[in-house]
């Protein structure tokens, strides 16, 4: 490894083609020494929600690498493919969006990314649309791209294969986002494109297409998929082992100190820039250096630095001196109110059967105060206002009137 490209490989699972050679159409090094302008490098983003987390701001910090280091980072807006979603990954069909939702998921996606990508210096960013160019694909532009493909390959596909054995409906349609993922390859005419490692074959479609075409192919640069906040699984919105971009300052902060000890260099790895030769030796002191590191990047360092010291205070059980906690309004709320009601409309739960749960284990607190009566209820907001609710070590709200 090449010490001028050492920010290539920091969180880098593969790189493709890999093999050791000085042609530039074979080797990404080869690539970036041998060539006099900069880089087109490709990300990708299907707006089919309006949240982002750490895990999808991988491949965004490579990106950022990227411009810092003098390339040009082209950010893909699929306002097209949304409206059909990527399979990848998926055990049976998603639900089509419509353009005006794309659109408004698209701000927030955008609004979210500031704190990472260069936004501002001229030449190192493009945000381009691909309804640009395949919106205007005619059927005969469209044969022509299905058969550049054989079904075979298609269900060769993550998750194809899956469903076709387990007689699930894959609809025609679906076949058509790794050949017009592809295509915004062609169309912007990418050097690299930079995605999770369940985006191999989509990113390989694009090398395909481009030589089609008659393009200079593009390589691939996978990252690794994060796993979540649970040390288990990869972190999933559904799975409630996330932590979003937008999370308030404590929220985040105080789900980042619980990492689990096995997660926690790569996490340094995967969402800082910090040398990992000389982080702390004692794993407590690296959770809430991690903790402190992440909130700074998206919130500032006095908002990070608050978040910890309202953190200490609430596991301390003082939790009315603590500043940073969200709140929550009970403003639409009808009284009386079950205890595990509200905490399930205000997304301390998952539902009201895990509130239930919750209190049932001794993890519900009010203002520091052990609530174990799963059938609680409290009949006006005066009860509740001002008050911290809790959940565990992680989540808490502070209550208000209006």
């Amino acid at each position: 490894m090449s010490s001028n490209y050492h920010w290539l490989y920091r969180g880098t699972t593969e790189i493709f083609p890999s093999q050791p050679s000085n042609n530039p159409d074979e080797n990404l090094e080869a690539r970036l020494s041998n060539i006099d302008r900069p880089l087109r490098v490709k990300l990708g983003i299907d707006p089919t929600g309006t949240d982002i987390h750490l895990g999808h701001s991988i491949p965004v910090r490579k990106l950022r690498a990227f411009q810092d280091a003098g390339h040009t980072a082209v950010l893909i807006i699929g306002d097209f493919t949304a409206q059909i979603g990527d399979p990848t990954g998926k055990s049976e069909v998603r639900k089509q969006l419509t353009a005006a939702e794309v659109e408004a998921n698209a701000q927030t996606y955008l609004e979210q990314l500031r704190p990472i990508i260069d936004f501002d210096t001229p030449g190192r960013l493009e945000i381009r649309y691909n309804s640009e160019w395949l919106k205007d694909l005619d059927l005969t532009n469209i044969l022509e791209l299905l058969a550049t493909m054989t079904v075979g390959q298609m269900l060769a596909k993550e998750g194809f294969a899956e469903r076709y054995e387990k007689d699930q409906p894959i609809y025609l349609h679906e076949f058509m986002y790794p050949l017009m993922q592809g295509y915004d390859s062609v169309a912007v005419e990418a050097d690299v494109e930079l995605g999770g490692t369940d985006q191999k074959f989509n990113i390989a479609v694009g090398r395909d297409l481009q030589r089609y075409f008659k393009k200079r192919p593009q390589f691939g640069l996978l990252t690794p998929i994060l796993i979540g906040t649970d040390g288990v699984q990869k972190m999933s919105k559904s799975l409630n082992n996330y932590v979003g971009l937008k999370e308030e300052a404590l929220s985040m902060y105080s789900k980042l100190e619980k990492v689990p000890d096995d997660q926690i260099k790569t996490y340094f790895e995967l969402l800082t820039n910090l040398p990992l030769d000389n982080l702390p030796e004692n794993p407590r002191e690296c959770q809430k250096l991690l903790a402190l590191e992440v909130t700074s990047h998206y919130h500032g360092k006095e908002a990070a630095k608050q978040a910890q010291q309202s953190a200490l205070s609430l596991i301390s059980g003082q939790a009315k001196e603590a500043q940073a906690v969200p709140e929550y309004s009970l403003a639409e709320i009808e009284f009386p109110v079950k205890l595990f009601y509200l905490l399930n409309v205000s997304d301390l739960c998952a539902s009201s059967g895990e509130g239930r749960r919750q209190i049932k284990n001794g993890a519900v607190r009010l203002d520091g105060k052990k609530m174990t009566d799963v059938n609680a209820e409290f009949t006006s907001k005066e009860e509740l206002a001002g008050k911290t609710l809790q959940v565990g070590k992680k989540k808490f709200i502070r209550l208000t009137a209006d």
